[in-house]
């Protein structure tokens, strides 16, 4: 029998052991340093690892609700139209899909008016497929594509509700004249509050939102084309910083280019920008948009890496770019990723809709304002369990920067105000068609 060496190699484990303690206790050098594991591919301690309090879900009262059988005779035909941007015309759709359903009527299918100002001529059937609409709004509503005999050659009667305020009620003001004229056409009144629809029309409402709008075969063919293009993982930014935004928000900005600011004055006709006193007081009430530099910085403070993959969710003509592109370097555009020839024979609708398409399905979605897109986004990502979504507070930065905060003490500030923003999931959802969840 041969024996084995077991002191030696005893004090050699012994010795290679206490080495090992020594050098884990002692203060290591930057070479020897092991990073965390990130708790989110998109970096380090970034605003998406805060543990949430409270979650929103699509309510079962929608998901898995008995729906109200619909009755056997209509009240007539609604056509809703549509105008504005797509995501501002999409919402027009919802609430007047619900209406439709709380008037008993028939939808026909909606019309999206044209307009220079968004440079858009698509229609309905451009953006959405509309047998799938048809097909998954069975039971909810009835969608005709063609009217019947005798009204099939009628334009129908328009019902004004823009000046409608507060507690407008439809069924008051509308179905007369619904029931007069058997074919009627509106868009919604702005001010109209849902949470006055009996379960039925809502359950329809959102039904239409989140669940019956899909692209057309061709356009989600190239919104499939463009997500594949963005490097993984990604971060989808919706800025807004666009002369007629700057314009319309009447905010003054200091040291922006010659060309930004010829463009503002351009977009300006008769909104002035306020001054003095009146101009902080606007600003604090969180009315002006974020320029790409302040978006930068809000970004930073939220830990997110500067060489985050980030694909731009916005419409042309942004101004400052530069002050965005010099911290974070890896930006991807549409108009950089698609076929140039593609590109400029898109109008606004189709445009818009590639970047709804993108920024539902990105790892995280960040948005500096707080409009029509911004809602229907966080609210789809909502819906299909993705909430990696944020508001960057304008109404935050103003006020902390006028308190004079600036370098790590304003980065720690904004930190602290997104963080309970993320954890109590403001922005997530509307309450239309959400419910809230403690976790």
């Amino acid at each position: 029998m041969i024996a084995s060496p077991v002191k030696p190699l005893f004090v050699f484990v012994i010795t290679f052991s206490l080495l090992l303690v020594i050098i884990i206790l002692s203060p290591s050098p930057h070479f020897l340093q092991i990073p965390v594991p990130s708790s989110s591919s998109l970096g380090g301690s970034v605003i998406w690892s805060v543990k949430r309090t409270m979650e929103w879900r699509p309510c079962k009262w929608w998901l898995q609700g008995h729906l109200t059988p619909l009755p056997a005779q209509t009240n007539g035909y609604i056509r809703v139209d549509c105008y504005g941007g797509l995501n501002q015309m999409r919402r027009d759709l919802c609430d007047g899909v619900g209406i439709a359903r709380l008037l008993n009527a028939t939808l026909v299918l909606p019309k999206f008016e044209v307009a220079a100002y968004w440079n858009e001529s698509s229609g309905f059937a451009d953006v959405f497929d509309v047998d799938y609409f048809i097909q998954k709004m069975s039971g909810f509503i009835n969608v005709v594509k063609e009217l019947p005999k005798g009204i099939e050659s009628k334009e129908p009667f328009r019902v004004d509700c823009s000046k409608r305020k507060g507690q407008f009620d439809y069924i008051e003001s509308v179905l007369p004249s619904l029931l007069e004229h058997h074919y009627i056409s509106f868009t919604p009144a702005m001010s109209q509050r849902r949470d006055r629809y009996p379960q039925y029309a809502k359950a329809t409402l959102c039904q239409a939102c989140y669940s019956a709008l899909r692209l057309t075969s061709s356009l989600e063919k190239k919104a499939i084309e463009l997500f594949d293009a963005i490097a993984k993982p990604f971060l989808s930014l919706h800025l807004r910083f666009e002369p007629d935004m700057v314009a319309y928000s009447q905010c003054e900005y200091q040291n922006l280019s010659p060309s930004s600011v010829s463009a503002i004055e351009a977009a300006r006709v008769d909104r002035k920008p306020w001054t003095g006193e009146l101009a902080q007081i606007w600003r604090k009430r969180g009315k002006c948009p974020l320029t790409p530099n302040e978006t930068a910085l809000m970004l930073q403070s939220l830990n997110v890496p500067t060489n985050t993959n980030i694909y731009l969710a916005a419409g042309d003509g942004l101004m400052e770019m530069e002050g965005f592109t010099s911290v974070y370097t890896n930006v991807y555009t549409k108009s950089a990723l698609l076929n140039r020839e593609d590109f400029t024979r898109m109008h606004g609708n189709t445009k818009a809709a590639l970047d709804y398409h993108v920024s539902i399905s990105s790892d995280a979605y960040v948005a500096t304002y707080f409009g029509n897109m911004d809602k229907i986004v966080a609210a789809m990502r909502t819906y299909k369990g993705m909430h990696n979504t944020l508001f960057l507070s304008r109404k935050a930065f103003a006020e902390l920067t006028s308190q004079g905060l600036g370098g790590a003490e304003l980065k720690s500030a904004l930190w602290e105000v997104h963080k309970n923003d993320f954890a109590i999931g403001r922005g997530f959802a509307l309450p239309d068609c959400f419910c809230e969840f403690e976790l």
